[in-house]
């Protein structure tokens, strides 16, 4: 079965979420994951579990299409944790069971001169594997379901190299070390992004974890946004940027960055968000995880893509990676909403 089938659709699950993401027409609201939608029950279904998932292609790969040919989604997206660059790059890295995501145990460096990027990065487990996955994906699905890559921005990996509390201390305390690492760890990002273009992603997820609860706007703006831009050059595919929390404040800059595409929580108001990006930059979410796709009904889930479609949201979506216990049902339900709405909307 490929995909949830339906007669009147006339485009294909890619270009309609190329079209999404990009300010295109579209034959219908379309449903993507930029983060991970892979559950519990989604494993079973697939007989692909955690953690080989994370580090077997294979089995990544046919999880990944789970989420488009059990769930109806238009995109498939094998990356479902965000650990993958960490490992590669020495973090110890538990990678978790079918009921837990995998962390990093340790951030091993203290400066950014210690931090060395190996030269056969994408070589090394962690990387090849979804290199890997995305190319079955690809085989699998012949340019007819958008395949989404996922890395790390440089943010989120001194988090996780250099632990978080420390790095963000030092955006106060010693700002050229964060700009250091910042500088060192961009290259991994591009390197890894462009090796999932060349392995058939049509798309590239860029999370970087420069939230509200933690980060400032002017702190985004003087620190990240030039960083973010090169990382839009250098790529040259659509990037959609994923950052989760409350991003209101700073979502004049992430439109100026020149991301194509900005993946945003339920804590932005979706209006707020339509009205200060003004067509600027395409928005995708933001159905809430906690209350509505892991605790909800199906009716909720569907007042809340209502609600997004309506403001004006370009492509509906979980909020950020859905929590691994989250029922199928629910997350199928994203997908009847689109519909419906459309369906009314005629």
């Amino acid at each position: 079965m490929d995909g949830v089938s339906n007669g009147e659709e006339r485009m294909s699950p890619k270009r309609r979420f190329l079209a999404g993401i990009l300010g295109g027409r579209v034959d219908r609201p379309p449903v993507g994951n930029p983060t991970s939608i892979a559950t519990v029950e989604l494993q079973r279904q697939t007989e692909a579990f955690f953690p080989d998932a994370h580090l077997d292609a294979e089995a990544m790969a046919r999880l990944a299409a789970g989420g488009h040919e059990i769930l109806g989604y238009d995109t498939v997206m094998p990356y479902f944790s965000v650990e993958q660059e960490a490992a590669a790059l020495g973090c110890e890295v538990d990678w978790g069971t079918p009921e837990m995501l995998p962390v990093e145990r340790d951030h091993p460096f203290a400066d950014p001169s210690q931090l060395v990027v190996p030269s056969d990065l994408l070589e090394l487990r962690p990387m090849r594997t979804v290199l890997d996955a995305i190319s079955l994906l690809r085989h699998r699905y012949a340019g007819r379901v958008a395949i989404i890559g996922k890395v790390m921005g440089p943010w989120t990996l001194a988090y996780h190299t250099h632990g978080v509390q420390q790095f963000l201390l030092e955006t106060i305390l010693d700002p050229d070390k964060v700009r250091a690492f910042l500088d060192r760890l961009k290259d991994v990002t591009i390197a890894f992004g462009r090796a999932q273009i060349e392995a058939g992603a049509d798309a590239i997820c860029l999370a970087d974890h420069a939230t509200g609860d933690l980060v400032s706007p002017s702190c985004y703006r003087d620190f990240l946004m030039p960083v973010h831009r090169e990382l839009i050059h250098e790529l040259g595919c659509p990037v959609i940027l994923h950052i989760c929390g409350d991003t209101t404040d700073r979502l004049e800059y992430i439109v100026q960055a020149g991301f194509d595409c900005f993946h945003f929580d339920s804590k932005v108001d979706a209006r707020r968000a339509v009205e200060i990006v003004g067509g600027r930059m395409s928005l995708v979410g933001n159905v809430n995880n906690p209350q509505t796709l892991l605790n909800g009904t199906p009716e909720d889930v569907r007042r809340e893509v209502f609600y997004a479609l309506e403001a004006g949201v370009n492509v509906v979506a979980p909020e950020c990676a859905v929590p691994l216990i989250t029922p199928n049902r629910n997350l199928r339900a994203v997908v009847d909403a689109a519909r419906e709405y459309h369906a009314q909307a005629k």
